[in-house]
């Protein structure tokens, strides 16, 4: 719901913006003979998505180190987790029972059987 209201006023303004901006505008790519003309309101959408996506590239290009450490952590913790408890188990078979202490006469309590 909240992405909903935070939203909503961003698409306000992109329909708002496109309404407004309706002058056809031409588009020269330099080494090209080429022209592109649209509105200008569709060639700033355009624009501003392409260079938000190139944004979007950079910042998942600048994470992925830290993603890559992560992962071999995430790796090293399991190994370690399996090596302790492959030591827990071994140590628990090496004990065996545990004596009652010396000078205690406690007696076990028996429940009836149902």
């Amino acid at each position: 719901m909240l992405s909903l209201i935070l939203l909503l006023p961003v698409i306000v303004v992109l329909v708002l913006f496109g309404l407004s901006n309706r002058q056809e505008v031409q588009l020269h790519l330099w080494p090209f003979d080429l022209a592109w003309a649209v509105p200008l309101s569709t060639a700033m959408l355009v624009f501003a998505a392409v260079f938000f996506l190139f944004g979007a590239l950079v910042a998942w290009a600048a994470g992925l180190r830290g993603r890559v450490r992560a992962r071999r952590a995430e790796r090293a913790a399991q190994v370690l987790e399996a090596e302790l408890n492959e030591h827990r188990a071994a140590a628990a078979r090496q004990v065996g029972p545990v004596p009652q202490p010396a000078g205690t006469s406690l007696a076990r309590l028996q429940r009836p059987a149902a």
